[in-house]
């Protein structure tokens, strides 16, 4: 059976949760990561580089770093790892060199 809209492989229906990113509520479901619920979003990218270059998912495994978000205070948290919780407060990260 394949897999369709918010649904698991037994059919089932999967649990939404909301997180607010820079404000914005984003709605994802239960085990998703942050970089998940972003891409399911339309979002590419939600960081700049140092030289000014956006940034998003890049390897997926938490080796590049290119993904990396504030979540609920806490820097430099990768979204590619970070299975996202209800209410979960993210704000986009920029590369300020500290």
């Amino acid at each position: 059976m394949p897999l369709t809209g918010p649904h698991r492989m037994d059919d089932a229906p999967a649990e939404t949760i909301r997180i607010e990113v820079s404000g914005e509520p984003v709605d994802g479901l239960v085990g998703q990561t942050i970089a998940g619920i972003l891409l399911s979003a339309g979002r590419t990218s939600w960081r700049r580089s140092r030289t000014g270059r956006p940034r998003g998912i890049f390897c997926a495994i938490g080796v590049c770093f290119d993904c990396l978000v504030v979540v609920n205070g806490l820097r430099d948290v990768r979204a590619c790892q970070r299975r996202a919780v209800d209410g979960d407060q993210v704000e986009l990260q920029e590369d300020d060199g500290a």
